[in-house]
């Protein structure tokens, strides 16, 4: 069976950021890199933007258009009620209600957003290409079809990675 994916491992970050600043320089197009914590110039550098920020803001904003347009809809022209003699549309008690459903709406639009993106769903098995990758070590993964196999491979050993696993 032939090798698809280049796996390079490694015990510390400064190595991982070492390695993806050399296979960058030689344009090397790196597949994915797994870290267990977020290491943020891989993340501003891997090219890769999520755009998931300026859909929760789409999501927020025409969330509080739907609560106000409802609770003005329910309170004033459905069901008006002259308590006092108080106006329909009191504004100000629309406030917290709006706010709590605003946020309500995005976090969970948000969530399935982004399990839709990521193809998390519960039947839809993700492989695993390396048993430590988000555990303690550091890994670079690189497709072979891509890229050139054996420049990668070097660069990766040079760079301090403990093994580079072809899968």
């Amino acid at each position: 069976m032939d090798s698809q994916y280049i796996l390079g491992v490694f015990d510390e970050e400064e190595a991982l950021i070492s390695a993806f600043r050399k296979m960058k320089k030689q344009e090397i197009e790196i597949e994915d890199v797994f870290t267990p914590y977020p290491v943020h110039e891989i993340l501003e550098n891997h090219g890769r933007k999520s755009k998931i920020t300026v859909v929760g803001w789409f999501y927020g904003f025409f969330a509080t258009l739907g609560v106000l347009a409802f609770l003005i809809y329910t309170a004033v022209i459905d069901w008006p009620l002259n308590y006092g003699g108080k106006p329909s549309n009191a504004f100000p008690s629309f406030l917290v209600i709006t706010i709590i459903l605003t946020i309500f709406s995005i976090t969970i639009l948000s969530l399935f957003t982004f399990s839709w993106r990521a193809n998390l769903w519960p039947s839809n098995e993700k492989p695993i290409y390396h048993k430590e990758a988000t555990d303690d070590k550091f890994v670079i993964l690189v497709n072979k079809e891509l890229t050139n196999g054996g420049k990668a491979s070097s660069v990766m050993k040079e760079s301090g990675a403990i093994e580079v696993i072809e899968k």
